[in-house]
């Protein structure tokens, strides 16, 4: 094996004292869109251990009164993009119609949906343990 030339020591110190400044500048400064050099705060953070844990579905209506759960497998939308863009939905439902499209697109042969809905449910919690109580609360409503 070879050693090591002195610009190539240079080069890897260099390297590192970049990225742990911009790990240490994205940890006091950064928000989630600067990952990996920004902090994850996706699963670092949690209700306290008599809060509620929310749970978001969508659901469609069909013209019979059928509720379907709309996932990624009948719509191509993960819940993860709802989630994220739940504030955008509350302040303008006719978003959820997109939904509503994607569902048509890839469910040819099923009624057409009369109503979409992002729905919460938020299940009970005492001492970090399930109680099996639950309230669902409807935040965000499309009719067409």
């Amino acid at each position: 094996m070879d050693t090591l030339t002195a610009a190539g020591r240079t080069g890897r110190l260099l390297a590192t004292l970049v990225a742990g400044a911009l790990l240490l500048a994205g940890t006091i400064w950064g928000v989630d869109d600067d990952f990996p050099f920004g902090p994850f705060r996706m699963y670092s953070t949690a209700p306290g251990p008599d809060e509620p844990a929310p749970d978001t579905r969508v659901e469609g209506v069909e013209s019979g009164g059928a509720v379907v759960p709309l996932t990624e497998r009948n719509t191509g939308i993960r819940r993860a993009e709802i989630e994220g863009q739940m504030a955008a939905y509350q302040a303008d439902p006719s978003r959820l119609r997109q939904v509503a499209d994607a569902y048509a697109s890839h469910n040819p042969g099923a009624p057409a949906l009369v109503e979409v809905r992002i729905v919460v449910r938020r299940e009970g919690v005492r001492d970090s343990r399930p109680t099996g109580t639950h309230t669902d609360e409807t935040v965000a409503r499309w009719n067409p």
